[in-house]
């Protein structure tokens, strides 16, 4: 039997699991988990130290063991990776925070006081003011999201990886994995959808059909429009756009943002992949898309 194509073996590239994860003090507890328990610790132990002369020791035993069980969970528990802690929290800031929002910068003025009480209390809680992330997009494409920093955008191009051979899989993968290894800030990659319009395409292929060299290209490309046209009119069409996003915390931090861009640009281009950072238009039209996802790109903007 003969030996496998080397060129046909994928070796895998050591990537960092989770470079953002808190250290561990305490066995597999981190700084967050070992003060949540050592507090509860305390509270029980001074519970039973202030009723100790009330009840049994194994009376207060039975008493707090389930208490201590829920914080144990609580504090060490984990789902999609994300502290049941944190998401408790999450829980009771959606209970307490208004459900309705509306874009108001002045303020949502009160009722009137010649509305009866009773009409005033079937509206129920009044909507708050909108708050979006994002206060500003600056002349050179970057989003001023106030106390979280600045981010700067850049849209990504794609490559068909299942087509390649082992060795150039291979190649493209330790090229993505030395820039993931690289990072030095917050990077998110965002792949999101919007719906696609042809019409341009369309406008092009019928405008440059009859300039092809030979009549079956010509009758071929018109053939194509058509097949396009028809498709538009039945289905709807939609397209993929990778985005990456590099965002500094703080608030002069627009260069930084830039600047990883380039070297983001730099490093996966060795993966063939292109990074063209957006400009003031290319931002604020992602951020028009973001808020209204059934809305058609502008022609011209990525």
């Amino acid at each position: 039997m003969s030996a496998p194509d080397d060129d046909e073996i994928v070796h895998p590239a050591r990537i960092p699991a989770d470079v953002a994860r808190s250290d561990q003090i305490l066995g597999s507890l981190t700084a967050r988990q070992t003060a949540f328990l050592t507090v509860c610790g305390l509270v029980l132990y001074g519970g039973y130290w202030a009723t100790r002369t009330l009840m049994q020791p194994l009376a207060y035993a039975a008493l707090v063991t389930p208490v201590a069980l829920v914080v144990t969970v609580v504090a060490v528990g984990r789902r999609d990776g994300i502290g049941l802690d944190h998401l408790l929290l999450a829980a009771v800031r959606f209970h307490r925070s208004p459900k309705r929002h509306v874009h108001a910068p002045e303020g949502v003025p009160a009722l009137p006081r010649a509305v009866p009480a009773t009409w005033c209390a079937q509206t129920g809680r009044p909507p708050a003011v909108l708050q979006l992330p994002c206060r500003e997009v600056s002349e050179t494409g970057a989003l001023d999201l106030g106390p979280d920093g600045r981010t700067a955008l850049a849209v990504c191009s794609t490559l068909n990886f299942a087509l390649r051979t082992g060795g150039e899989q291979q190649a493209l993968t330790e090229a993505f994995a030395r820039w993931l290894n690289s990072l030095t800030g917050p990077t998110q990659l965002l792949v999101r959808a919007h719906r696609l319009d042809v019409g341009p395409l369309l406008d092009d292929l019928t405008a440059t059909a009859p300039a092809l060299p030979h009549p079956a290209l010509e009758q071929a490309a018109l053939a194509h429009a058509d097949f396009l046209d028809t498709l538009a009119a039945d289905r709807d069409l939609l397209t993929r756009q990778v985005l990456l996003a590099t965002r500094e915390p703080s608030a002069s931090g627009a260069p930084r943002a830039a600047h990883r861009l380039a070297e983001a640009a730099r490093a996966l281009e060795a993966a063939e992949i292109t990074v063209s950072a957006l400009d003031h238009r290319a931002a604020g039209e992602v951020l028009r898309l973001a808020a209204d996802p059934e809305a058609v790109p502008m022609e011209g903007t990525f």
